[in-house]
């Protein structure tokens, strides 16, 4: 958009935004399949009398920040691009003149989107950096809309992939869907009483407009707008196209236009005018913005434009990367999954708990929401003489997993981080604590009788937690047995009915890394 055209917003071009129509298409060129759409809006009234507010904060924010959100008419507004900039999450914007109108006292909140494709049951660590700079757009008072691929998902983003992605049966679509859309909810959507200044939060299925598009009406409405040479030299085409074995299937190849559509839409119906995205979106959000200016540019009676060219914006952000250059999201037991049914919130708080110093301070600034300040102050800290190893890679952890999993996960990965913890005869292990680990480490299950008045030393071979007896002997004379996280001192300890937890679990630990669950039966 020409910086001429953005001096021109003033603030009756909100209602504009917000009311104009589209030409309805109509429809089957996909089977119907029946989805919810959730809507939160947290500052207005609600015959739906929900109780949840948008996401709120995680750490106090610097004062000066606190006083713009503690005042809704405030004659300021934080600049949201600044902040991201400031914590390495742009890597692109459209036009510049998002970071002047972000911030216009003028002008009234933007609405911005995000979108996940249900892939599968659960978003990863990789998709929560759109989350992130969703609630950063949240705090700075802007309004966000979390869109989950019911249609798009059906035919698979080709971004970043070397092969066509498998097709999903409706049952697994319609699971994946209602996994992903809890948990942007859930992440989004806090308890009420805080962030006052948070905007409105929604959450659309674009399944709920595309089940009515007619691939014919498609064609003509959008296809005739679309030019090949732009789409063919996407990056994402381009590389796929690379491989002549493989290539790109039509149905690939057509996604950006349905993505660029979705913007459409929802710039028409809903009042979005921004779209943000990973660094590999690019293409897709570009198709977007000009397929807009395209079909709603040439339309004389439509109000959401400035001069001839509508308010629309894109913006991207860099992919989680380590600093070694591979993807921060995936690990050698699989990817670090958001839902806690996939990924318990003990072991998702060790994963970040166990990052590398070299990565620590720049995911401080890319997934938490600490001040600046306070991140350069643990960074400082990691310098110094009698720094005790880990802090900044706890502080981390505690906010990721809050944000993720609630105060509640956190409680819960933190009780279970010091309850393993060999020899903290402080904490009092329970069967609850225990089985909220049990599927990270090894477990067995044996009878009562097998387990009941069995030497200490056999009870750790014969649930193969030690190869042998005399490695197990070996462990004990270097205090490295634990039962139930109390040292074991004698080779002649049997296992009484008060070590078994509950009566229903036994924790063996050898050394502070090598545990074993028993499961009594």
């Amino acid at each position: 958009m020409a910086a001429a055209g953005a001096g021109a917003i003033n603030s009756g071009l909100r209602s504009l935004l917000l009311n104009t129509t589209l030409r309805p298409f109509t429809s089957s060129l996909l089977r119907i399949l029946p989805l919810p759409t959730y809507v939160f809006l947290p500052n207005t009234p609600s015959r739906h009398n929900f109780s949840h507010r948008p996401f709120c904060s995680i750490s106090p924010l610097p004062a000066s920040q606190e006083d713009i959100f503690s005042k809704p008419n405030s004659k300021s507004r934080p600049n949201v691009l600044h902040i991201l900039e400031e914590r390495g999450l742009l890597e692109s914007v459209t036009s510049d003149s998002l970071r002047s109108v972000c911030s216009d006292p003028n002008l009234g909140p933007l609405k911005v989107y995000c979108g996940f494709d249900p892939t599968a049951e659960s978003l990863h660590l990789g998709n929560l950096l759109g989350i992130i700079v969703l609630s950063w757009f949240l705090r700075c008072g802007h309004n966000a809309v979390g869109l989950i691929g019911g249609a798009t998902g059906r035919i698979g983003d080709p971004s970043g992939k070397s092969l066509e992605r498998p097709e999903l049966d409706l049952v697994t679509l319609e699971k994946n869907i209602s996994g992903i859309a809890g948990i942007v909810k859930k992440i989004l959507v806090c308890s009420p009483g805080v962030c006052e200044n948070a905007r409105e939060v929604q959450i659309l299925n674009n399944y709920d407009w595309w089940k009515d598009v007619k691939f014919l009406d498609f064609l003509r409405n959008v296809g005739r707008h679309a030019r090949v040479g732009t789409m063919m030299s996407k990056e994402s085409v381009k590389k796929r196209l690379e491989n002549a074995e493989q290539g790109m299937s039509y149905a690939e190849f057509t996604y950006q236009l349905l993505q660029g559509y979705d913007f459409v839409h929802l710039y028409e119906k809903e009042g979005v005018n921004v779209q943000i995205g990973g660094s590999d979106q690019w293409g897709n959000i570009t198709a977007g913005t000009d397929l807009i200016r395209r079909l709603v540019g040439k339309s004389s009676d439509n109000g959401a434009v400035v001069g001839s060219v509508p308010v629309v914006f894109g913006l991207t952000f860099p992919l989680l990367l380590k600093s070694d250059g591979t993807k921060f999201g995936k690990s050698e037991d699989g990817a670090i999954w958001l839902s806690a049914s996939l990924l318990s919130p003990y072991k998702f708080y060790q994963y970040f708990f166990t990052v590398p110093d070299d990565d620590v301070v720049r995911f401080l600034k890319i997934l938490t929401f600490l001040s600046i300040e306070e991140i350069a102050e643990l960074e400082k800290d990691m310098g110094k003489p009698g720094y005790v190893p880990n802090t900044a890679q706890r502080r981390l952890a505690e906010e990721v997993t809050r944000f993720v999993h609630g105060q509640e996960g956190l409680e819960e990965a933190l009780k279970a981080t010091e309850a393993l913890k060999p020899g903290n005869a402080d904490t009092k292990l329970d069967w609850k604590t225990i089985e909220g680990i049990a599927a990270d480490v090894p477990s067995c299950s044996m009878n009562y009788e097998q387990v009941l008045d069995i030497p200490i030393l056999d009870l750790y071979v014969s649930s193969g937690l030690l190869e042998s007896k005399s490695a197990a002997r070996r462990m004990l004379k270097q205090g490295g047995l634990y039962l139930n996280n109390a040292k074991v001192d004698s080779e002649s300890k049997k296992i009484e009915a008060d070590d078994i937890v509950d009566d229903k679990v036994i924790l063996l630990s050898a050394g502070k890394k090598n545990k074993m669950v028993v499961r009594i039966s």
